[in-house]
């Protein structure tokens, strides 16, 4: 699998334009927190930018994404 491939495989469905989607579903507050708090926990977690070292996403913004999955199964 080439590397891009595998990328937009850890990616999921959603993509990072979703969040200015106004049609994209949200998920509820709590939902993200509790998404979140896992993100904090995992060690492929980047601290200072609150970036995931498997897809390459912004979790701070991702976890908001009803739709979205973490790429290691989490959430």
């Amino acid at each position: 699998m080439s590397a891009w491939a595998d990328y937009k495989n850890k990616l999921g469905t959603t993509r990072p334009w979703d969040m200015i989607n106004p049609n994209a579903p949200r998920a509820t507050e709590e939902k993200a927190k509790e998404r979140m708090d896992e993100c904090l926990k995992c060690d492929r977690l980047i601290p200072v930018t609150h970036q995931c070292k498997e897809c390459g996403c912004f979790m701070n913004l991702k976890v908001k994404l009803e739709l979205a999955t973490c790429p290691l199964g989490k959430w």
